[in-house]
């Protein structure tokens, strides 16, 4: 374990709850940085973050428009990647910064930050936050931990397990609020491609088993209804990364989750017994092909240290530039017949994946009708690959 620096610990505080001589921590388990963390070492996937005007501009934004927020602050940086957020504040006015970084990045990252002139402010500390130990409390936190459908990649148990060690009281979260919505989508050329190769592979299956038993009298029809649901999963069932435009939509979007970054706990996030629910009232005679899943995040300190400017990062449908989360898009198969003035009401479960918890898995009931007059319904699981 590299040792950086070995300050006295703050006075109150022992090694085991975090609190110590500054040192590097433990790497990811083999098969969690197999599923997830080994990507993040690679510079063209932090490039490709970098390169997200919205994602980059917005923590830029929050931080440099900000600086009281940061002024002669300790500032920790979980998951600090390329150390770019880092940078950000150390350039905003902040007297200590921990990167905290579990991939090799950590190393390119020395390097950068030295090449900004900013290794007497920014310690890059290498190993999970989990795991790493800091010689005092922080005052703020900055993270980019949000993923697909907001929760994918299960980054924000690490920030919050973060905040339980290291924030102070009055401490903030940068962002410090998150929600999650759900709109309906009328037309979306995506599900019926997805649909038109369920289809195929119906018939695939039918001419591989004629082939089966005409050339070598073997009879694979036992199989069938296996492949199917296997294929079903595939297409049908798996959310698709895509770029949406507002009038593709059927409703504006609706808030199914929203986070309070200070007071939610790991447990609330794997806690599924109580659905999440929301509603959404049609605006349009249409087909609904499906549903979207997008999140926008806010920059506003915490009830002590407030932010000035308040700042926003959203991913929701937009004819403009679109950030590099996308949206999420979940078929209806076949699609929900839907008239202007309809609600859609939806209950929905999030659940982590059995293989990979950092992946995961909608179990929805849909309900379409207006005035109590339920039309049509439809309950199925889809996953967040």
């Amino acid at each position: 374990v590299h040792q950086v620096q070995c300050p006295m610990a703050q006075e109150g505080y022992a090694a085991a709850n975090g609190i110590g001589c500054l040192q590097d921590g433990k790497p990811p388990d083999e098969t969690d940085n197999a599923n997830y963390f080994c990507e993040y070492a690679f510079l063209y996937h932090q490039m490709d973050m970098l390169e997200d005007e919205h994602r980059t501009g917005s923590y830029f934004n929050a931080i440099a428009w900000n600086p009281d927020s940061f002024k002669d602050k300790v500032v920790l940086d979980v998951g600090a990647g390329s150390g770019i957020l880092s940078i950000f504040a150390a350039k905003a006015g902040a007297k200590e910064v921990f990167a905290v970084e579990a991939t090799d990045m950590a190393v390119r990252s020395r390097k950068i930050i030295q090449a900004q002139g900013l290794s007497h402010i920014i310690k890059v500390v290498q190993g999970t936050v989990e795991t790493v130990t800091l010689p005092y409390m922080v005052d703020v936190i900055i993270s980019e931990w949000m993923g697909y459908f907001l929760l994918r990649e299960s980054m924000l148990d690490s920030v919050l397990i973060a905040r339980d060690r290291f924030l102070k009281p009055g401490g903030a979260l940068f962002p410090s609020h998150a929600t999650l919505f759900l709109a309906p989508v009328g037309s979306a050329k995506a599900c019926r491609e997805k649909q038109q190769t369920f289809d195929g592979e119906r018939q695939h299956f039918d001419d591989f088993n004629d082939t089966m038993t005409n050339y070598y009298g073997s009879d694979f029809s036992c199989m069938r209804g296996e492949f199917l649901e296997e294929q079903r999963k595939y297409y049908l069932q798996t959310g698709m990364f895509v770029n949406l435009t507002p009038k593709q939509l059927a409703s504006g979007g609706s808030p199914l989750l929203e986070i309070d970054l200070l007071r939610i706990t790991v447990e609330d996030l794997k806690d599924v017994e109580k659905p999440l629910t929301c509603s959404m009232r049609i605006s349009k005679d249409t087909q609904l092909e499906g549903f979207t899943g997008y999140f926008n995040v806010m920059f506003r300190g915490s009830p002590q240290n407030p932010t000035k400017e308040v700042i926003e990062l959203t991913t929701a449908p937009t004819a403009g530039t679109a950030t590099h989360w996308g949206q999420q898009l979940f078929g209806f198969f076949p699609p929900l017949q839907a008239k202007s003035g309809d609600v859609l009401e939806c209950r929905l479960r999030i659940k982590r994946q059995k293989k990979n918890h950092r992946l995961l898995q909608l179990e929805a009931a849909f309900t379409l009708g207006s005035e109590g007059n339920v039309r049509e319904k439809r309950e199925d699981t889809w996953y967040v690959d």
